[in-house]
């Protein structure tokens, strides 16, 4: 739910209050939102900036930052805001669970640049080559073989670039 402060910066509600999947959840120095406090955009969208460099890094934020226009400033935004900042840092699974999930609906939707990025962020996020082997082993059944098969080979070219540095 939304409201606005007197300044007129639109306030975030939480209103779902849900127990941590696991903890150690959330990044270092956060607390959860508790039921019906207020988050604002800025601080939805630097928490979503915090997630978004712990599972991706710091390098691939900075050159998406770099990379910011004023045609896509509102874009970047909502992603950082709704995407990093909401879906994130939700209760309900850990970063591990929603790294499988990410690897797997991009698999299945052929979403290859996307799925590299979020390779690399599922390494980051304790997941090992041999787990995602079996997340796309699992894709294959429910996506086909042939995105599972690219996958496989989309995935190989990322943990080699990692080796290499």
């Amino acid at each position: 739910m939304r409201s606005m402060t007197d300044e007129g910066e639109s306030l975030f509600v939480v209103v779902h209050p849900h127990q941590p999947a696991q903890s150690g959840q959330l990044l270092p120095g956060e607390k959860r939102s508790k039921e019906n406090t207020m988050t604002t955009d800025k601080d939805r969208i630097a928490n979503g900036e915090r997630n978004r460099r712990k599972v991706l890094g710091d390098a691939h934020v900075d050159l998406s930052l770099k990379n910011r226009t004023e045609f896509n400033a509102e874009w970047v935004d909502f992603i950082t805001r709704v995407a990093w900042g909401d879906v994130w840092q939700r209760p309900g699974l850990d970063y591990r669970s929603r790294s499988i999930v990410v690897l797997s609906v991009a698999t299945a939707l052929g979403r290859w640049e996307e799925f590299r990025i979020h390779v690399k962020g599922a390494i980051h996020n304790g997941l090992t080559k041999d787990e995602i082997k079996e997340v796309l082993m699992q894709c294959a059944v429910y996506a086909g073989v042939p995105a599972a098969n690219h996958a496989f080979a989309e995935a190989a070219r990322v943990f080699e670039e990692m080796e290499k540095g």
